[in-house]
């Protein structure tokens, strides 16, 4: 009876229709509601999402730009650094390789000096040897060596012609006194002994000269000498202790007499 009251009324079928109708017109509304709003913030997105992108394109290139821009000035210092060493290698280079060849001229030049030196250490040894064997044989044969130089003295007596003879014969001649130095040591080989000497003036009086031509600078004269007591041209050593110990005699009066040869003459 309900049932056909409500139904007879339309009351359950009109509301459930409107309610139906309701619900899909609230439904709907949402739609359409919900329509803006999601094209509204799709919109909104794809505007930022645009903006975003665009930004971060400006970024990378100019990182790119700047980048390269770097790469083209490191290039560029590079380069230049490069050719300033170059040009300042090249110089050096060739001082280098001109040092180069004069250090190998100059090690060629030690090399065959030190093999020169060599040969000359052989022979200056082979010369000593020779000289030392010679030596041994002049003082065998009564000579005595000093400065670069042999005195011979005589055992015999002769006139100071003959005795410059001997001298010659012998290759030498009679000494000759320049120095105080020899004077002392031809003083102390001859002891108390009168040996003529190579000086006289028998060419121009009272012009002293020296076997060898040179005039007389330095003497050693006994006190009072010379003379020329008696035609006394050729001077004698006398055997005295006293270092001034020159006579002048007559040239032809007998005695002893000293040779001098000069060594490796």
């Amino acid at each position: 009876m309900n049932e056909d009251i409500y139904a007879n009324s339309g009351i359950t079928t009109d509301n459930t229709s409107t309610h139906s109708d309701d619900s899909n017109n609230y439904e709907d509304i949402y739609d359409n509601e919900d329509v803006p709003e999601i094209s509204v913030t799709r919109h909104h997105k794809g505007t930022m999402t645009s903006g975003m992108d665009t930004s971060g394109s400006r970024c990378y290139r100019l990182a790119t730009v700047c980048l390269g821009l770097l790469c083209v000035l490191l290039l560029t210092a590079i380069t230049v650094l490069w050719v300033k060493l170059t040009a300042e290698r090249d110089p050096l280079q060739t001082r280098y390789n001109k040092l180069t060849t004069e250090r190998d001229q100059l090690q060629t030049i030690c090399n065959n000096l030190t093999a020169e030196t060599e040969k000359l250490q052989m022979r200056c040894s082979n010369l000593t040897k020779e000289r030392d064997e010679l030596l041994q044989r002049f003082s065998d044969l009564g000579w005595i060596y000093l400065n670069s130089s042999l005195y011979y003295i005589s055992t015999e007596k002769k006139n100071w012609i003959e005795s410059r003879q001997d001298c010659r014969e012998r290759g030498a001649d009679l000494v000759i006194i320049k120095s105080r130095e020899k004077q002392e040591f031809i003083a102390s080989i001859l002891g108390h002994t009168e040996a003529w000497i190579g000086l006289t003036d028998s060419e121009t009086e009272e012009v002293w000269k020296w076997v060898d031509g040179s005039g007389l600078t330095t003497g050693f004269w006994n006190t009072g000498e010379p003379n020329n007591g008696g035609d006394e041209d050729c001077a004698q050593f006398l055997g005295y202790p006293d270092k001034r110990s020159w006579n002048d005699r007559r040239c032809s009066v007998s005695s002893q007499w000293i040779c001098e040869k000069r060594f490796f003459e």
